[in-house]
């Protein structure tokens, strides 16, 4: 127990850098796929065959793999990034694009006789889709984007490979110093809490878009 409690402040300071790489892409991400389903639903042939490319590379590669590329393999044409941005940078295109496809799923089940019943009333494309179109289409999506939210808390452990001092990165250098597979096991216990507190949280909103049904 006493080693244990040794650890726990070097697991929070790893703690730390997971919830700053979790909140960061959420944030940029989820804004960045309703603007990829905005094009992938588009009456541009442009707009559709750009966003289906990117969808198509960025589901189609392994995050390990993009983070490695925009970190390392830019920086040879000379376009280079901090490892944090870099980090960010490639969780949130990674994301947007996963994200993208569950909202056009929601955007495109929404029943047209709404939309035409709006546009006889009156109301503008931006309100359509912001008042009536969103709302409807995020509450069908909720549960998919929780799942792809709880698979982001996991996949923050992958920013270990620019260096950072991740959860991951931390337990992996203790259980080198002291020949020890507990610093993993503390690890996976601060995953299945982080999980577990996201998870009640996506829960609530769930709840609160029920008057959608």
């Amino acid at each position: 127990m006493e080693y244990i409690f040794e650890l726990i402040p070097q697991v929070l300071e790893g703690l730390k850098v997971t919830l700053e790489v979790f909140g960061l892409t959420l944030i940029l991400s989820i804004p960045l796929g309703i603007l990829i389903a905005l094009m992938r639903t588009s009456k541009s042939l442009v707009l559709k065959n750009i966003s289906g490319a990117y969808v198509l590379v960025m589901r189609g590669t392994p995050l390990l793999l993009q983070i490695i590329f925009i970190y390392f393999g830019l920086s040879i044409i000379g376009i280079k990034f901090e490892r944090f941005p870099a980090g960010i940078l490639a969780f949130t295109l990674n994301y947007g694009a996963y994200f993208g496809e569950i909202f056009r799923g929601g955007i495109i089940s929404i029943d047209k006789g709404q939309i035409e019943g709006a546009q006889v009333l009156g109301l503008s494309t931006k309100d359509i889709f912001f008042r009536i179109t969103l709302p409807q289409a995020f509450k069908r999506v909720i549960s998919p984007i929780t799942n792809e939210i709880t698979t982001l808390v996991k996949d923050t452990s992958l920013i270990y490979v620019l260096g950072l001092e991740e959860m991951l990165k931390i337990a992996k250098t203790a259980a080198n110093r002291d020949v020890s597979l507990i610093p993993f096991l503390v690890v996976g216990i601060a995953y299945l809490i982080v999980i577990a507190v996201v998870s009640f949280i996506l829960k609530k909103v769930e709840q609160r878009y029920d008057y959608y049904k």
